[in-house]
């Protein structure tokens, strides 16, 4: 990844407009399910966590918020319409994107969107046929006459999975709060590193086998949380989960139409396409739609992407820790108030120090602009 002063002056605007609209959508969503449905349709209090749990969250965070809310009835309510909500938000990533492309290689604001015919095979099909081409899976760090590198690296996170249940089981008996397990794991994870850091064990957990086995899990559980809807809870909350995902897709397009050309004017329509992509299913989701659109990465929105996230992780991952508890306390209004007042804080501090002003100047060859 090319790191340079263009590029951590671009990944300052991309950690404003990422974080801005990753606490904005949970805040503005979290409001209207407390000012609009709850009055109109009597749903729970979380009821607006919903849309950003499926949408900017995925599949992953769905399961996470959706069992710490279910903890007090058990119903499984919050986890159907969470992985609903995720389902329908890649409906939304995937049509929406790919209208959107169209829309801005017939209007001009991109010039490199090719034909379908034209996209990377693995784009289109899934599938990597050139042999070349295809990433390692891992490396092995044990012999597989004692034990089969897999399994080393299956036990590693199977043993950070089984702690984080231990932990978040003993806070929730102690205390009846529930923290999500995927948010407590990444704690544990990152003890357990140094632990083997101070061990000087480190080097035997390979990275790439473990993101291997923990992508393939992901896999599965979107194809479970799918499975393990429960139709006739949706249909009970029906009307508020279209409204709630009208919400959301209004947001996402004023997000994409108006904020993305005023914070990077330079590609904004590939670095907004990318948002739209992460803001409604996935960052793999971004990707494959911003590969439409600048099939060969030279709008250095990956790259940008990649340093912003170091300082944007903190708000996702305490976002995710946070709402259910305040949910669960009776502190949601709070919840609902303070994100959208970060998101506000977050954009008008990037106008504000001149981090917008400074990208406008174009770090990079860019595709003819019109907003």
């Amino acid at each position: 990844m090319e790191f340079s002063g263009k590029v951590a002056k671009g990944a300052r605007t991309m950690w404003s407009y990422s974080t801005g609209m990753y606490v904005g959508q949970w805040g503005i969503a979290v409001l209207f399910g407390l000012i609009v449905l709850v009055p109109l349709f009597g749903t729970p209090d979380w009821f607006g966590m919903i849309m950003p749990v499926g949408w900017v969250g995925g599949f992953g965070t769905a399961a996470a918020v959706g069992a710490a809310l279910d903890v007090d009835d058990g119903a499984a309510v919050a986890t159907t319409l969470g992985f609903t909500s995720a389902t329908v938000g890649t409906l939304v990533a995937i049509i929406g994107g790919v209208i959107i492309a169209k829309w801005g290689s017939s209007t001009g604001r991109t010039s490199q969107m090719g034909s379908y015919k034209e996209l990377p095979d693995d784009v289109r099909t899934g599938l990597i046929s050139i042999i070349g081409e295809r990433p390692s899976i891992g490396k092995g760090t044990s012999s597989p006459s004692s034990l089969e590198p897999p399994a080393l690296h299956l036990s590693v996170i199977a043993g950070t999975t089984f702690v984080a249940y231990l932990v978040t089981d003993g806070i929730q008996t102690a205390t009846g709060i529930s923290i999500p397990m995927f948010a407590m794991a990444f704690v544990v994870g990152f003890i357990f590193r140094l632990l083997l850091d101070a061990a000087r064990a480190s080097a035997y957990v390979d990275g790439t086998t473990v993101h291997s086995i923990s992508g393939g899990a992901t896999d599965y559980l979107v194809a479970f949380g799918i499975a393990s809807i429960v139709p006739s809870i949706v249909v009970d909350y029906a009307v508020p989960l279209i409204l709630l995902f009208v919400l959301g897709l209004v947001y996402c397009l004023l997000v994409f139409r108006f904020l993305s050309p005023a914070m990077f004017q330079q590609a904004w329509l590939e670095r907004g396409l990318f948002g739209w992509g992460w803001a409604t299913a996935s960052v793999a989701t971004g990707i494959a739609l911003l590969k439409i659109v600048d099939p060969r990465m030279k709008s250095g929105t990956m790259e940008e992407f990649g340093v912003a996230y170091v300082g944007y992780a903190p708000f996702e991952i305490g976002t995710t820790i946070l709402a259910p508890i305040m949910a669960t306390l009776g502190l949601t209004w709070a919840f609902g108030g303070i994100a959208t007042a970060v998101a506000v804080v977050v954009i008008v501090l990037a106008f504000a120090l001149g981090w917008v002003r400074a990208n406008r100047d174009g770090e990079h060859e860019a595709v003819r602009v019109r907003t």
